[in-house]
């Protein structure tokens, strides 16, 4: 027989009956073997259901600990992948920031060369200007200082002042 067909339970031994031999052995020291072996059955059995009932529980916990495993690795390769998703948009971002701060750049340094241009060429102006102001300035007052000589030159000689106004607009 093998273990699949043989079920012995404490009841079997409890009432399993032996045939009376004439030199047999000890009623009474057969009676308490049994009662023995049927209780030490009965907490083996019992102990037997509170194991299997434990390795119930923990093949559940490590099922439910799998799953969370499961869970996290899942987590971790989405948190892994969003990382990298988030970095590259962050390198991309980065380089179109880069890319329009350098086209400012670029026409904030034109605008000011062009300003510096037009500051140079009012520069230019205002000298042309400022000369024609003085050459104009030294012909009026070498008139002046030629009529200043005349009037002088005449009054040594004696003559009459006559002084006269320079025309209007000069």
């Amino acid at each position: 027989m093998t273990d699949d067909e043989f079920h012995l339970t404490p009841l079997d031994v409890r009432t399993q009956q032996f045939e009376k031999a004439l030199r047999g052995y000890d009623t009474a020291g057969v009676e308490e073997f049994r009662e023995r072996v049927a209780a030490e059955l009965e907490r083996l059995i019992r102990e037997n259901a509170v194991l299997e009932e434990q390795v119930k529980n923990f093949r559940d916990q490590l099922k439910t600990f799998r799953e969370r495993e499961k869970a996290l690795s899942d987590a971790l390769v989405v948190a892994q992948k969003l990382r990298d998703d988030v970095q590259q948009s962050a390198d991309r971002e980065a380089k179109v920031v880069l890319r329009e701060a350098r086209g400012q750049a670029e026409n904030i340094i034109k605008e000011a060369r062009i300003a510096e241009e037009a500051v140079h060429r009012d520069i230019g102006a205002g000298h042309k200007q400022l000369a024609g102001y003085l050459a104009s300035f030294r012909v009026l007052l070498e008139r002046n200082l030629a009529e200043l000589e005349a009037v002088e030159s005449r009054e040594r000689d004696d003559e009459p002042l006559e002084f006269q106004f320079p025309p209007s607009g000069q």
